[in-house]
Parts: structure tokens; C-alpha cells; sequence
């Protein structure tokens, strides 16, 4: 089973704005989340397929546990309510289907994957695609 434990600092990231604009957020607001989300650390403890996962920046702080295979309630990116259910996709690869409690939206969801040294964070909407680079500290 692969070890995602420990704290992480974001290396790189791409289409986050594109990813904010999909999702609906407004101009001014994608300005200050892709602002505050450029630096974001990533604390994550896992026993076994039982996950906490605590993203911080400087405007947001979000916190999920969850059991890979059992549903459970989160936010999307941009902070709607949804449940979500973690899979195995590969031996080193988690999938998150994203569905919203209310409205209609696209449709979300996130991967994480371990590849040597770094987490692969994806987080999509319908066709558009984040990905975003981290390495442990």
C-alpha cells in the first residue's frame, strides 16, 4: 500500500484559474483564491485505506478523513457541498467522484497519486483539468 503520509509543499501547478472559471467562481474572486492557493501546505495521516487530509493557505483551511471506498461529505474547490467517494484506480492511485448535495454544477472530482518523490493532485470539472505538483517536506 503506498505511504501518502506526511507534509507537503505544492512545486507546481497548472489550470487552477481555468478550473475556478468551470466551476463558475467570478473574476475577482479566482484572483484571490488562485493568490492565497499558490503556496498551499498539504498535511496528510493515513492508517491503512484511512485517510486526513488538512489543505492551509493564508484564506482557507479545509480538513477531510475518509476511509478509501466508503462515501463521505467534503466541499468542491469552490466550497459546495457534495459527497464523495474514494477509490483505488492503480495500486498508487486514488480516485474522488465529487457529487453535489444541491444545484446542478459540472461534474467533479480528484485524483491522488504518488510518483517517486511527489504527489499528483488533479482536481477536475467536467473537461477542464488542474494538476497540481508536491513534494515532501
Amino acid at each position: 500500500m503506498p505511504n501518502f503520509a506526511g507534509n507537503w509543499k505544492m512545486k507546481s501547478s497548472e489550470n487552477f484559474d481555468d478550473l475556478l472559471k468551470a466551476l463558475g467562481v467570478n473574476a475577482m474572486l479566482r484572483k484571490v483564491a488562485c493568490a492565497a492557493a499558490s503556496k498551499p501546505h498539504v498535511e496528510i495521516r493515513q492508517n491503512g485505506e484511512q485517510f486526513y487530509i488538512k489543505t492551509s493557505t493564508t484564506v482557507r483551511t479545509t480538513e477531510i478523513n475518509f476511509h478509501v471506498g466508503q462515501e463521505f461529505s467534503e466541499e468542491t474547490v469552490d466550497g459546495r457541498k457534495c459527497k464523495s467517494l474514494a477509490t483505488w484506480e492503480t495500486d498508487s492511485k486514488m480516485f474522488c467522484k465529487q457529487t453535489l448535495l444541491d444545484g446542478v454544477g459540472p461534474k467533479t472530482y480528484w485524483t491522488r497519486e504518488l510518483r517517486g518523490d511527489e504527489l499528483i493532485l488533479t482536481f477536475g470539472a467536467d473537461d477542464v483539468v488542474c494538476t497540481r505538483i508536491y513534494v515532501r517536506e
